[in-house]
């Protein structure tokens, strides 16, 4: 079953443009399928039917695989077999009639601005990487872009005079973000004081690079965010996201409109940034609850 699963990442990276983290996502969904099929003897998707799917999706939920990690297989499911479909491969799409369980409507974390504020003031720029790791966190920040964008913005991409980035980011779409000061600023020093000493022979223009001059993997980056965090003393646990969530959240609150939000997310639909609404308006209940006498 493993050459319809590579034919369909191919078809994921070169035809969708989709990135390498959609596309582990994808093919870890099917190959769990895939491993599960074989152990009930079957060996071919053209065996694979509706009740196959919905006994493995139920054997998946008894495992405690929460409810929006199942919309997310049954999503790679529906794509992948209708790409068989597609390609003649089956004749008949066995995902159709899954139904997706739902989810409850949670809202994104988000940090406060002190905190914020706290763990930035902690990096010490003095100390190896702080520069690095500072202009990490204040782009985070500042553009609110997604990990792997911060992980694959070059040299090229970056302009620092009037303050901007292009960024490709999900379905190979390209935006340009603002970048604020302070993150420009913490940008400069890392590219004039400290980056020129991380760079090797085979390096290539990503601007955040390792110790040995490679690119930063974005499980180093969650690592170095994680361990800011921890020395500025916040024992909640941060990530790279919530940074991201924390971008759009504080802009909302101060009046941005969703719309420049949106774009400056790369949200394709609305729907997606609007979820900050109700973030917004969970803190003006609750000053309304805390302050008004008759709340």
């Amino acid at each position: 079953m493993a050459p319809e699963i590579n034919s369909f990442i191919l078809f994921l990276a070169t035809e969708r443009g989709l990135s390498s983290a959609y596309q582990i996502s994808v093919r870890r969904s099917l190959e769990t399928l895939a491993e599960w099929a074989a152990s009930k003897g079957v060996t071919s998707w053209r065996d694979v039917d509706t009740r196959c799917l919905q006994e493995f999706l139920s054997r998946q939920k008894q495992r405690g695989l929460e409810a929006s990690s199942l919309r997310v297989a049954i999503v790679h499911l529906r794509i992948f077999f209708r790409f068989l479909v597609h390609r003649d491969f089956l004749s008949e799409d066995p995902s159709e009639p899954l139904l997706s369980p739902r989810t409850g409507s949670s809202l994104p974390e988000t940090l406060q601005v002190s905190q914020l504020v706290k763990i930035l003031e902690s990096i010490d720029t003095s100390k190896p990487l702080g520069y690095r790791d500072l202009a990490i966190l204040e782009l985070f920040y500042s553009s609110g872009l997604r990990l792997a964008e911060v992980c694959s913005i070059r040299l090229e991409t970056l302009d620092l005079d009037d303050g901007f980035l292009r960024v490709t980011g999900k379905g190979n779409k390209t935006r340009i973000v603002p970048v604020g000061g302070r993150a420009n600023k913490a940008l400069k020093d890392y590219l004039q004081n400290e980056r020129p000493r991380l760079v090797k022979a085979r390096s290539s223009s990503e601007i955040f690079l390792s110790v040995r001059g490679g690119p930063l993997s974005p499980d180093r980056v969650r690592q170095i965010v994680k361990h800011r965090a921890r020395q500025a003393g916040l024992s909640q646990k941060i990530y790279p996201h919530l940074l991201r969530h924390s971008f759009a959240t504080h802009l909302l609150q101060n009046g941005a409109d969703l719309r420049v939000i949106q774009e400056l997310l790369g949200h394709a639909d609305i729907s997606t940034t609007q979820i900050y609404t109700h973030v917004d308006e969970q803190r003006l209940r609750k000053v309304h609850n805390t302050y008004h006498p008759r709340a």
